[in-house]
């Protein structure tokens, strides 16, 4: 299984959306611009938000084990993937890329 680089692309914020539909909320995301998680397989990287993983776990789980060309050249590079977020308020776009390296775990 190879790892699987994860980094934060984008950050939306739709204001008038959190006005109009959203209860208020102490703390919603903790994602910043330009952070990077590495994947070990399967494992969900640590401070990696939960719901996010739910988004993007299927993806990673895919390249780590040589999946790509996901939905027939839609990236560049095959061996990545963008995926955003499922948070219609504040949807955080994340590039998957498969590393040269193996997991560290069998």
């Amino acid at each position: 299984m190879k790892k699987v680089r994860i980094t934060v692309k984008k950050i939306a914020h739709y204001d008038d959306l959190i006005e109009q539909y959203e209860n208020p909320l102490e703390h919603a995301c903790s994602m910043e611009l330009g952070q990077t998680f590495i994947c070990n397989g399967w494992e969900k990287p640590e401070g990696f938000c939960s719901s996010a993983w739910d988004t993007v776990s299927a993806f990673v789980m895919a390249l780590a084990h040589g999946g790509e060309n996901f939905y027939d050249g839609w990236m560049k590079n095959p061996k990545s993937a963008m995926i955003s977020c499922n948070d219609g308020f504040r949807p955080v776009s994340f590039l998957l890329e498969t590393m040269d390296e193996d997991c560290d775990i069998v």
